[in-house]
């Protein structure tokens, strides 16, 4: 207890000493660094300047003097003024040389008030040379002063903790008699060397942990079989390295009996209990068994159950799309890196267009290659590869086995069949190969090589089997893909050949069109440009619900159908009536055979311009309607009523009558355009509706492309059919019309109002013609038609001749015989005209004719009549042909 005592004392002093030094310095520091004290150090009097603030600075700390003193000890402040100018006592050189340096100096020396702690500070120019220095000091004899204040609670705190000493040693030792049950202490020695012999000397691992998880006590066993340090009691289970699950099972404190854990390259049988049984205890009790003999049967489960865990993310990344090349592609990154460090994937060329391989090929072209790194030196993508292991077709099926060379150094056969890309695998350090033929339904389609370098192991009997089976399970999402390629190309060849190759020449409309696939490839959604006679245009958009091979067919039926409705020259309502009526009766077809394809939901609009009278008349079946661009760049959406879908039936359709300003826009499209599953159909008229808008004179063409770039997203949805048509009106010149009596005499003078008015257009060479086909035209009115009858002649690139009376009957063409009298007369129309017909009005009928103005540029047949019989046939016309 008095050691402690004097502990305690000496433990003052030695801190009171300390913050005296600590006193010293900061004062001097303070002093020194002050920023006056370097200018007063050079100025003549220094002394007049720095004595009242050293004095002011002692007064006002606990050091006992400041004294400023030049390089050369003299003094130039002192607590006595007498010591101004006086050298400083001891040895200063010392000093001066740390000063120099940068250096504070703190020693402990005699001066003048007794024992000091004394330190000196540097005072530096800003040049960098030395000034002076600043001293101040703290005398030992006030350390002592404090000392002596604590020494009485330094005792009395003794003589306490030595009472309470001897009451806990009492306590102490009577708790260790009742605990050792009166043993000795000879015998609880001899009793723990016994235990600690015992308990090292077992073969099994013992660890003992208290309630926090700190281990207590390891033996030998333990510290080999963990490789634990020497040093590891006390500290917890989890800062000493183990694995995450043995640490987790040491530090829950649940009982466990025989569970396996992999520790440090060992299997252990680990073992834990309560310390104290049912009792509560505050720690466990842990024991390990070596099973080292189950090592090397670990390895090869773990590695089993990594090819199986690789076969499963196989299974569920290889084959995601339908793409052939994909699939390959895929097939490289799942095994690179886990099962080899390149692999590389090669397919028949007759497998990448999708067709089926044919014996005679043995050529296979590189589809894919993964690897840890891209310098490899493997014929890149691209490049037809020869080996001998793979059999590409059906006639060397039962040859196309997988091959392993765990060697390459040795694998002579493919060192002759690739010498130098051989020869350059190998100073690469490609070492161990596997060629697996990609085989899917008894045909092969090509073949996967996987690679490793010396760095890996080579490749056993168990990675080959492993590796069949990987490559068996990606041949069938190869082969998958190479059907489905197949089938989408011939779906994608037929939409292509349904589908307009261009659009027709017609005068009527400026007219620009685009179509884009869905990613699909093949989707149901068409237009048509259709001319009609008397410089009309159908514009038909229409779309087939679904995609694939079914759509695009589907498609083709209801384009061919609305072209043959459009031959008969029906109104759009009618004609979406017969429209509707057909998609009936296909899917009454279908239902008959059980195909379960329906055509029904089907949507079309149709719409018929005018030129002469720039009307449009517009009739939809369940179809968006159309936009309307005025020529000042404002956009319409007009009210066209909507009727249901094809094959619903029971509801006639209507239509809307717009007109079209000249150089107005006609905007139609599917679905496809405006929806999409990420915005819907409001959202995407707004979208089209702010792309069309503001830009006054731009054409069909810019318009199209403004559209497609602004709303259809990268991979669309659905595939769309945008049509854009620009308005053009015919000049009132450009028409002429008369109204006809129904008088045989009425020919003649009509004639020569014909000539006038093909003379005023520069046509005088179709003079002739023309007047053959209006007199049988107009006779044929006048004898079996009624009133009123017009005419009608429209000058475009083509001469449209109009005849029309109130009444519905339709003459027909016939051949006449020999000894007929008449009967010849549309035969002659149907010989002169380029084409010919007869369309229905809600007033009668229209027989109408074209002419081809330019005969030579279309190449087409023209006949002309003798110029010699021209009158006399003309002054026979008042007799029917």
């Amino acid at each position: 207890m008095i050691a402690v005592v004097v502990a305690f004392v000496l433990h003052a002093r030695w801190a009171s000493t300390r913050q005296a030094r600590k006193e010293a310095v900061s004062v001097a520091t303070t002093f020194a660094q002050s920023p006056d004290v370097v200018k007063n150090l050079d100025v003549r009097d220094p002394t007049a300047e720095l004595q009242p603030r050293a004095e002011a600075v002692r007064r006002s700390t606990a050091v006992s003097y400041v004294v400023v003193w030049k390089p050369n000890g003299i003094r130039v402040t002192a607590p006595e003024p007498g010591l101004i100018g006086e050298r400083v006592v001891g040895p200063f050189k010392k000093a001066v040389r740390q000063a120099r340096e940068g250096r504070s100096t703190t020693e402990t020396l005699q001066a003048a008030p007794g024992l000091t702690v004394n330190s000196a500070v540097p005072v530096i120019r800003p040049d960098g040379t030395l000034a002076g220095l600043v001293s101040t000091g703290v005398t030992v004899s006030r350390v002592n002063e404090g000392v002596k204040r604590q020494l009485p609670v330094l005792l009395m705190s003794a003589a306490g903790a030595l009472a309470l000493a001897s009451g806990s040693s009492a306590l102490v030792s009577r708790r260790l008699r009742r605990q050792t049950r009166g043993l000795g202490p000879e015998e609880m020695t001899r009793m723990y060397e016994h235990h600690d012999a015992v308990l090292h000397a077992v073969r099994e691992g013992v660890l003992i942990l208290d309630h926090a998880g700190r281990l207590v006590l390891v033996n030998s066993e333990a510290r080999r079989l963990l490789e634990l340090p020497e040093d590891v009691e006390g500290r917890r289970i989890g800062e000493v390295g183990l694995s995450a699950g043995m640490a987790e099972l040491l530090a829950s404190g649940r009982t466990a009996s025989d569970e396996v854990h992999l520790a440090k390259g060992r299997l252990l049988a680990v073992n834990v209990r309560s310390a104290r049984g049912g009792e509560g205890a505050p720690g466990r009790v842990a024991t390990l068994r070596d099973t080292t003999e189950l090592h090397a049967l670990e390895g090869r489960a773990e590695g089993a159950r990594e090819r199986l865990r690789l076969l499963y993310e196989a299974g569920v990344r290889v084959g995601t799309t339908l793409d052939v090349v994909r699939t390959a592609e895929e097939l490289t990154e799942v095994a690179v890196p886990r099962f080899a460090e390149f692999a590389t994937v090669e397919l028949l060329d007759p497998v990448l267009s999708g067709e089926e391989p044919s014996a005679a090929r043995t050529d296979m072209r590189r589809t894919a290659m993964s690897g840890v790194r891209d310098d490899a030196p493997l014929l890149p993508v691209g490049e037809v590869v020869r080996t001998v292991e793979a059999v590409p077709g059906e006639a060397d099926e039962d040859g196309a086995q997988a091959v392993l060379h765990a060697d390459l150094r040795e694998a002579h056969d493919w060192l002759a069949h690739n010498p130098e890309s051989g020869r350059l695998a190998l100073e690469y350090g490609i070492r161990s190969r596997i060629s697996t033929p990609l085989r899917a339904r008894g045909v092969v389609l090509g073949s996967a090589d996987f690679w490793r370098t010396a760095q890996s192991e080579p490749y056993g009997e168990e990675d080959l089997a492993f590796a069949e089976e990987l490559a068996a399970r990606a041949a069938v999402s190869i082969d998958n893909a190479r059907r489905y390629t197949r089938e989408n190309a011939m779906a994608v060849t037929l939409q292509r050949s349904l589908l307009p190759r261009g659009l027709p020449e017609q005068d009527a409309l400026e007219v620009a069109s685009r179509y884009r696939p869905t990613r699909a490839g093949v989707g149901g959604d068409w237009f048509d440009v259709i001319p009609l006679p008397g410089a009309r245009v159908a514009l038909v958009v229409g779309d087939v619900v679904g995609h694939g091979l079914h759509a695009a067919a589907t498609m083709g039926r209801l384009r061919t159908a609305v072209l043959n409705f459009s031959s008969l020259d029906l109104a759009p309502e009618e004609l979406l009536a017969h429209l509707d009526e057909l998609v009936d009766r296909i899917d009454q077809d279908q239902e008959s055979e059980g195909s379960g394809a329906t055509v029904t939901g089907a949507t079309c609009l149709y719409a018929i311009y005018d030129a002469v009278s720039g009307r449009c008349t517009v009739a939809r079946a369940g179809h968006p309607g159309p936009a309307v661009v005025l020529p000042d760049g404002t956009v319409e959406y007009p009210d066209v009523p909507v009727g249901l879908p094809l094959g619903l039936g029971g509801a006639p359709f209507e239509t809307a009558e717009l007109r079209l300003t000249p150089d107005s826009q006609l905007v139609l499209f599917t679905d496809g355009l405006v929806e999409d599953r990420e915005r819907d159909f409001d959202d995407g008229l707004a979208l089209l509706h702010e792309t069309l808008t503001g830009h006054p004179g731009r054409g069909p063409e810019d318009t199209c492309r403004a559209v497609l770039g602004a709303l259809l997203p990268a991979e669309p949805s659905d595939d769309v059919a945008l049509l854009v048509a620009r308005a053009r009106v015919l000049d009132p010149e450009q028409v002429a019309q008369w109204d006809v009596p129904a008088d045989s005499g009425a020919v003649a003078p009509l004639r020569a109002q014909v000539d006038r008015k093909l003379s005023q257009w520069g046509l005088e060479e179709t003079s002739f013609t023309t007047e053959l086909i209006l007199s049988e035209l107009v006779t044929n009115a006048i004898r079996y038609g009624s009133e009123p009858i017009r005419v009608r002649l429209l000058h475009q690139s083509s001469l449209t001749c109009e005849v029309s009376d109130g009444s519905s009957t339709s003459p027909h063409l016939r051949r006449a015989a020999a000894t007929e009298e008449g009967g010849r007369g549309l035969f002659l129309v149907a010989q002169l005209a380029e084409r010919w017909g007869t369309r229905y009005t809600p007033y009668g009928k229209v027989m109408w004719t074209e002419q081809n103005l330019f005969p030579e540029e279309s190449g087409g047949p023209q006949h002309h009549a003798d110029q010699q019989h021209a009158g006399g046939l003309l002054d026979q016309w008042d007799e029917p042909l």
